[in-house]
């Protein structure tokens, strides 16, 4: 879970034809994602709720998939970030992405019932 790298399709492009980069990328996410002190569940909403405050509807999607996805965050979880967002960048950034929140639940239900 934790080793795995999650990056956008260019920065995977990177591994073959220029390794170097791909490695500094991955040493810094190596890094980042470390779990010294807090937990990467803890690190993962942390970062939910930086996209979302800066109103980043593409990395707040990125960020709430996958914590979904790889670490089983809940929803509510989510909210409790989205409530933080809420007070410290206003009804925009929290709107916005609970919106997003919304998507991107509906969309892993959709896809969970067309697997089954």
């Amino acid at each position: 879970m934790k080793g795995d790298v999650y990056y956008g399709k260019g920065i995977r492009e990177l591994e073959g034809e220029y390794s170097d980069l791909y490695d500094l990328v991955s040493d810094i996410n190596s890094t980042v994602w470390n779990g010294k002190v807090l937990d990467y569940k803890t690190q993962k909403l942390i970062a939910i709720g930086i996209a979302a405050s800066r109103a980043d509807a593409r990395a707040t999607k990125k960020q709430i998939r996958s914590a979904i996805e790889v670490l089983g965050i809940t929803k509510d979880e989510i909210v409790d970030v989205l409530r933080v967002v809420l007070l410290t960048s206003g009804m925009p950034a929290f709107s916005k992405s609970l919106q997003i929140l919304n998507s991107v639940v509906e969309a892993i239900e959709e896809e969970r019932e067309d697997k089954a």
